[in-house]
């Protein structure tokens, strides 16, 4: 039944087209007769109603179209492997593996929105094989939430997707999108459910969202298998508070091709693995880079997680022997204040090259608080270097040019363990300026600073 919203936008109610929203009959065919019946009437409404669980498999979204899952109402991801039968981009076979099976998804469906205060549940449980005190094991086949390739126009506002089993909102080939005061509650011991992926996208603005994932809150991505979208550039991040078990905000490290022009401000981390994270290891270069006004707070993991509790991380490495890796450059961190169990780590391995990183009124405040060993550097993925025994300094800098260190403080707690050690480390980083550097080493007796011209990734 098709009736219309105060604008004179048609409406079309799932109840009609046969949803029961009894939270266990599949009503994956009901919506998708309302999508279809939508889409075939030149656009309108798709309403999930307020009142029920509507428990589904995959279904697909179409253009010119409103998604609205209205406060009160929840749509649950099937736990059948049968009920997912759609991949990403129609036809594919050549997708990313996870991607043939998806819970909501869209192929260049301009002008669409999802939105409505309601709630979009992944089931993440049900994917689930193993649970581990740090993490679970899942499925191979788990799906991802939501995979949107190739829309233009994009809006999702005001909802709350929680619990995926596997990537939340997976965006490929979108231009000019708006992702703004949505929620996203995942499971942080839940691998691989990253909250918001932006990939090969243009013209992206995130803002006032809360996101808590089991991986990276929110990661810039250029995969390969969506290559022909071009680089990911333009994209604004602000006004967003994040808890995460890998990466708060994070480039990479699918990166076959440029991320340029990016501003991430006003955001809030804590409880994470990583902070702000830069992760170069394809032949794609990162380049204009702001992150400005943010506070953060992180902490140390199971070794099953990557990132080892630094606030700043920015590396470039070549994932295998016979990949080109770029080269990261014109990076800004401005007015950040970090506590945590680690300091800042900008490190390429070559001939991945890093330069022109300021850091610039940048607060380091290093202190132990969980009960997982300090002491180790985190370069993974990455063909040479992984996981490797090392002190924790205040900065660290590798093969790194150009870095320059403005009205940036140092200080450790008193009583740490002694692999925290010098205020600043850095080893062949030409024309570094650290004279805007306040700090002493976290023992007395260390060097304050160690500085030398070797690179320490040389076999």
């Amino acid at each position: 039944m098709r009736v219309q919203d105060a604008s004179g936008m048609p409406l079309f109610d799932i109840r009609s087209y046969g949803a029961v929203g009894d939270g266990t009959t599949n009503d994956a065919a009901a919506i998708q007769a309302a999508i279809d019946a939508c889409s075939a009437a030149g656009g309108g409404t798709v309403v999930v109603p307020a009142g029920a669980i509507y428990l589904t498999g995959s279904f697909a979204l179409k253009g010119s179209m409103e998604l609205r899952v209205e406060r009160g109402a929840r749509l649950l991801a099937s736990p059948h492997k049968a009920d997912y039968n759609g991949y990403a981009v129609p036809g594919d076979p050549n997708g990313v593996e996870s991607e043939k099976r998806v819970f909501i998804r869209a192929y260049e469906a301009h002008d669409l929105a999802i939105t409505g205060g309601g709630i979009i549940d992944g089931n993440a449980k049900a994917f689930m094989t193993e649970e581990l005190p740090h993490i679970y094991r899942g499925t191979v086949w788990r799906p991802h939430m939501m995979v949107l390739v190739g829309c233009n126009h994009l809006t999702i506002r005001d909802i709350t997707l929680r619990d995926a089993g596997n990537w939340t909102l997976h965006m490929s080939g979108c231009r000019d999108v708006l992702v703004d005061g949505i929620r996203i509650l995942n499971d942080l011991k839940v691998p691989n459910c990253d909250g918001i992926d932006p990939d090969h996208c243009q013209d992206v603005r995130i803002s006032n969202c809360h996101i808590e994932a089991g991986d990276d809150c929110i990661v810039l991505k250029n995969l390969a298998s969506y290559a022909k979208y071009g680089p990911t550039r333009n994209v604004t991040i602000t006004n967003c508070t994040m808890v995460s078990t890998s990466a708060a905000v994070k480039i990479g490290t699918e990166s076959v091709d440029d991320f340029r022009d990016i501003v991430v401000s006003n955001c809030t981390i804590r409880g994470s693995s990583r902070g702000l994270s830069i992760q170069l290891r394809d032949q794609g270069n990162v380049e204009n880079v702001l992150f400005e006004n943010c506070v953060i707070e992180t902490r140390l993991f199971h070794d099953d997680w990557w990132g080892k509790a630094e606030p700043i991380y920015v590396t470039a490495a070549p994932r295998t022997p016979e990949t080109k890796v770029g080269s990261i450059r014109r990076v800004r961190f401005r007015n950040i204040v970090c506590r945590g169990e680690a300091g800042a780590f900008i490190a390429a391995v070559p001939p991945a090259t890093i330069s022109d990183v300021v850091l610039d009124g940048v607060d380091l405040d290093l202190s132990k608080t969980s009960k997982w060993p300090a002491g180790l550097h985190d370069l993974r993925p990455g063909h040479r270097i992984g996981l490797t025994e090392h002190n924790i300094a205040g900065v660290y800098i590798a093969n790194a040019a150009d870095v320059r260190l403005r009205n940036v403080r140092v200080r450790f707690a008193p009583g740490l363990p002694a692999v925290y050690c010098h205020a600043l480390e850095a080893h062949n980083a030409p024309a570094l300026d650290a004279s805007g550097l306040c700090g002493s080493a976290a023992h007395p007796g260390d060097a304050d600073r160690l500085i030398d011209n070797s690179d320490p990734f040389t076999p």
